[in-house]
């Protein structure tokens, strides 16, 4: 197919070239020979007189009009493949789509494990990829390369359409056999303590410490820092430290592990997880599918939380 004098499969090739910026690897993603892509690089630097990609030591960079072109020609092939590419139909026991989804490891913790149960109850054939956390997951959206978002609602994009999953509260998490263990948790305690944080990953976002300096103006005294969520309520075993941490993650941990819970001396506001789609993809069955079994994991995710809250409680009292 063409439009002025241009083959639109050769924005395919170009999207991959651009994004890649590796003849040998954009072969590879599009599974064609590189000599059939470099034939292809050929024909789109003659129609856009321009060289694209020129090599410079032992890599491909992109010129000026490749990297104006880029975002633009990402946006055709994500209309294209949401809207005439897309099954009209969606049955999730004999697809064969791959669902790929931005979410963090606190979150695969927390409600992934009830949609899988879910969709294992449906006989789902769909193949799930669960992306890590990075900086600008809109860019990820924007480009295609994520179906679904799961994240706070101040890091989502303001051009896209977002829905409420839950909300989600603060505690803090001690080793049992800690002094912080004993007694109430209070500001001054809880100022003059070592703290385990979770600082994102290549800068991905701001971190709560940042938050809690611009809310309180002082800064709390961090002694260990590591990328994920999940790893903050282990890593404060054997300790006198303290990990604040989403409030159902650490009732998950402190059934199964020796952790004592306190209530933050400070006011900490709760979180707000949404879901969050390209505008594009609204009416896409297979995303309306999925986003109605996240209702669902939630409502499943509330209900295990509030049995497990009655039994971590009570050790938590028995503890103090």
């Amino acid at each position: 197919m063409k439009f002025n004098r241009l083959d639109l499969n050769l924005l395919v090739a170009l999207d991959a070239l651009l994004t890649h910026q590796s003849i040998s690897r954009a072969a590879e993603r599009l599974n064609l020979t590189p000599s059939a892509l470099s034939s292809a690089l050929s024909r789109l630097r003659e129609y856009f007189d321009d060289e694209l990609l020129v090599q410079v030591g032992r890599k491909m960079e992109p010129t000026p009009r490749a990297q104006g072109l880029h975002d633009a020609v990402r946006d055709v092939l994500v209309r294209i493949d949401s809207t005439i590419a897309i099954q009209p139909q969606f049955d999730p026991a004999s697809t064969d789509r791959t669902f790929r989804i931005f979410v963090s490891d606190y979150s695969q913790m927390v409600v992934i494990p009830h949609l899988l149960t879910l969709a294992a109850e449906q006989r789902c054939s769909a193949r799930f990829e669960f992306l890590p956390q990075v900086s600008n997951p809109q860019r990820s959206l924007e480009r295609g390369e994520a179906d679904l978002l799961i994240i706070p609602r101040g890091f989502m994009s303001p051009d896209h359409p977002e829905e409420l999953l839950y909300e989600e509260g603060f505690l803090c998490t001690v080793w049992q056999n800690s002094e912080l263990a004993k007694g109430e948790l209070t500001y001054d305690r809880y100022l003059a303590s070592g703290h385990i944080v979770m600082q994102p990953p290549g800068g991905a976002g701001e971190s709560f410490e940042t938050w809690f300096i611009k809310r309180y103006g002082v800064a709390r005294k961090v002694a260990i820092t590591t990328y994920s969520f999940t790893a903050l309520p282990m890593l404060v075993q054997g300790t006198e430290y303290i990990a604040t941490v989403h409030a159902r993650l650490a009732r998950l941990f402190a059934s199964t592990f020796p952790l004592a819970l306190k209530a933050p001396p400070i006011p900490i506001e709760h979180m707000q997880q949404a879901v969050q789609w390209h505008r594009y993809r609204t009416q896409d069955p297979g995303l309306a599918w999925l986003r109605q079994l996240l209702k669902q994991a939630v409502l499943r995710m509330d209900d295990e939380d509030a049995r497990r809250a009655s039994t971590v409680d009570g050790m938590t009292r028995q503890v103090t």
